[in-house]
């Protein structure tokens, strides 16, 4: 959990900076700022969703996963948690929730956090998390420079998450192979290309109901592997 912590961290002391410089930004700079690591994340979301090689696992994956998503609400109940945390602040919150649910998943859903937190819970090995919590604090300081606040709490998000798939992890080492890691990338990497497009605001995808995809395509990949389904 060394890893995790350490990520949770880095991200509250780059959010903290962030909103100490925000006020020092003019509005046209933090909308070319964010538009740009808009763009960066679909790259990093790009690169991520062709590691990907059973095309029918992936998109039976996001098909039950947003159908399971839809039932739960995830998104909803991910901008609550902001409206919420948005209500404690008071007025000078400002748009806490956005802010929160935006980043919880650019921080949650990418390779290094589900790969990271693997290699922590199977082997004992937090390097990669460790180099995750140096990139998410630097981007921290620029996300809540744009984006507000909400930022800060996303760090508890990671907490959570990631400290789950750690502790998961030792409990699942004979389904995680390199196989079902590499299908689990993929999918990934499409749902930060979606937070990408919300980034820029080319239409709004609920990326939130389609986080189930994650868990579900570790049972098909899986399977697919193990009788040798090609997909």
């Amino acid at each position: 959990m060394t890893g995790t912590i350490a990520n949770a961290a880095a991200i509250a002391v780059g959010a903290a900076c962030g909103v100490l410089l925000k006020k020092g930004i003019p509005e046209n700079v933090k909308t070319t700022v964010m538009q740009g690591l808009g763009l960066a994340v679909l790259l990093v979301g790009g690169q991520m969703a062709l590691q990907g090689t059973q095309i029918m696992v992936i998109i039976i994956s996001l098909t039950l996963g947003a159908i399971c998503g839809e039932v739960l609400k995830i998104e909803w109940r991910l901008e609550q948690v902001g409206l919420l945390i948005e209500r404690l602040m008071g007025a000078g919150g400002g748009n806490v929730a956005q802010a929160f649910v935006a980043s919880s998943l650019i921080y949650c859903v990418g390779a290094m956090a589900i790969v990271g937190s693997i290699e922590d819970g199977l082997n004992g090995n937090p390097g990669t998390l460790y180099t995750k919590a140096m990139l998410d604090g630097i981007s921290a300081v620029f996300f809540t420079s744009t984006m507000g606040v909400g930022v800060l709490f996303s760090s508890l998000s990671v907490l959570l998450y990631q400290g789950a798939i750690t502790l998961l992890a030792a409990y699942l080492k004979g389904i995680l192979n390199p196989f079902v890691v590499s299908q689990l990338t993929s999918i990934g990497g499409l749902l930060i290309i979606g937070v990408a497009v919300n980034m820029l605001e080319i239409t709004k995808i609920k990326i939130g109901n389609l986080l189930p995809a994650i868990f579900i395509v570790i049972i098909l990949a899986y399977y697919a592997d193990k009788f040798s389904i090609l997909m």
